[in-house]
């Protein structure tokens, strides 16, 4: 099991200006209810949608288990479905037609026409979508850099890893649990770039990840309607109790130069801190000319000089 279980608060009727003014700036997960998200929540059913998106043909993936590793892409696949096939399936326990199992997961994140160079907007991937739903207005107009369309099976988890950017995720059809860690927790995660190696959070494997008992937890469960609020760097994981329907909107609240110009996906580090692992790596080349006692002498002293200069007090 992981550390201390937290709930995330869950606030009703909040204004644009209280979370701007008293809520963003804790720089806290937030559940936030009755905001005004247009007709999406009653209008997105499964035959809606299927009608709505027609047979565009969609990326997905497909996954053989519950638990969706995309560190080691085991049992993970990636596949091509007709948009309204993908909604009859994804909404379906068992299939008649699969590509693995007749119970195998389904998994849609929407992606830009050229997911190199363009970033994800239902406006544009599903523009008869559009009129359906209204985005919170937390942030201008120009700090906008994604809105992406998600589609999960029941059942399905994803892995838990961390963001660059601010995001909400949407909660419209169906429900999901989310667990969400701290940046402050990210020595007890066992990372692979923004990625927790840990899949089963419910039940970890401790005597392979020991620290993983330390991190806390925060949790909350999603309903249709629900807006939930992911600080930057917060690392989460999603569990789809439910076959449903989300969309996320990621904006950029560090100014535009602190961004990789490369980055569709809100998840590459920014620049400065790229640069940085790339210093520390030439450092670490070169403590690896020393024998082990001094290499292991200095590569301490890195770490305290690292805490003393470049850790913060200012958060819990």
């Amino acid at each position: 099991m992981a550390g201390p279980r937290l709930p995330v608060p869950r606030l009703a009727g909040v204004s644009q200006e209280q979370f701007m003014q008293q809520l963003y700036p804790q720089r806290k997960p937030l559940v936030l209810e009755g905001i005004d998200l247009g007709e999406c929540t009653s209008k997105w059913t499964v035959d809606y949608l299927s009608q709505v998106g027609g047979r565009k043909e969609v990326k997905i993936h497909v996954a053989a288990v519950a638990q969706m590793d995309f560190i080691r892409f085991f049992c993970v696949y990636f596949r091509t479905l007709p948009f309204d096939k993908l909604i009859q399936r994804a909404a379906e326990e068992k299939h008649k037609e699969f590509f693995i199992s007749e119970d195998e997961k389904y998994y849609l994140r929407s992606l830009g026409e050229d997911p190199r160079k363009d970033v994800a907007d239902i406006r544009k991937q599903f523009p008869l979508l559009e009129g359906d739903i209204k985005f919170p207005k937390f942030f201008k107009d120009e700090q906008f850099f994604s809105s992406v369309f998600r589609l999960s099976s029941a059942g399905l988890q994803l892995w838990t890893h961390y963001d660059v950017m601010d995001n909400v995720l949407i909660q419209v059809t169906g429900k999901k649990r989310v667990v969400l860690f701290s940046p402050r927790d990210a020595q007890y995660l066992y990372l692979s770039g923004t990625k927790s190696e840990v899949l089963n959070i419910d039940n970890p494997d401790l005597d392979k990840y020991p620290l993983f008992s330390k991190a806390r937890r925060y949790e909350c469960s999603l309903k249709a309607g629900d807006v939930l609020f992911i600080p930057a760097l917060w690392f989460h994981n999603v569990i789809s109790e439910e076959f449903g329907v989300g969309v996320n909107v990621f904006w950029r609240h560090l100014p535009s130069e602190c961004y990789d110009k490369t980055d569709t996906y809100g998840n590459k580090d920014p620049t400065a801190a790229s640069r940085a692992a790339q210093i520390l790596d030439r450092a670490l080349k070169t403590l690896a000319e020393l024998p082990e006692e001094y290499r292991d002498f200095y590569a301490r002293r890195m770490v305290l000089h690292i805490q003393d200069k470049a850790y913060s007090k200012n958060f819990e």
